[in-house]
C-alpha cells in the first residue's frame, strides 16, 4: 500500500466515522424531541424520528462542504500570501547581498 493509498484509506475511514457520529446525534435528537410529544403513535413517531435524522444529515453535509470550501478558500489566500513574502524576502535578502558586496568592493578600491 503506498502512502497515498494510506491517506485516502485514513480519509474514507474518518469520513465514515463522522457520518455514523452525525447519525448517532441526529438519532438522539430525534427520540428527545419524539418523546416530548407523547400524543404521537408508535408510527407516526419513527417518521417523525426518520425525517429528523435525514434532515439533520443533511444539514450536516451543507455545514461540512460550507467549512470545506472556506478552508479551500483560506488555503488559496495563505498559499498566494506566503509566495508574496517569500518572494519579498528573497528580493531583500538579494539586495542586502548587492549591498554587502558593493561596500567590499568600495573598501577594497580605497585599499587599492
Amino acid at each position: 500500500m503506498t502512502v497515498d493509498e494510506g491517506r485516502c484509506l485514513v480519509r474514507q475511514i474518518e469520513g465514515h466515522l463522522l457520518l455514523a457520529a452525525a447519525r448517532e446525534e441526529g438519532r438522539a435528537a430525534a427520540a428527545r424531541t419524539a418523546s416530548r410529544l407523547g400524543w404521537l403513535t408508535d408510527v407516526q413517531r419513527h417518521e417523525l424520528e426518520r425525517e429528523f435524522v435525514a434532515q439533520y444529515l443533511t444539514l450536516s453535509r451543507m455545514s461540512w462542504q460550507r467549512t470545506a470550501a472556506r478552508a479551500e478558500d483560506l488555503r488559496g489566500v495563505y498559499e498566494t500570501r506566503y509566495r508574496s513574502l517569500r518572494q519579498r524576502l528573497l528580493a531583500c535578502l538579494l539586495l542586502g547581498y548587492v549591498v554587502l558586496a558593493a561596500a567590499v568592493l568600495l573598501v577594497l578600491s580605497a585599499v587599492a
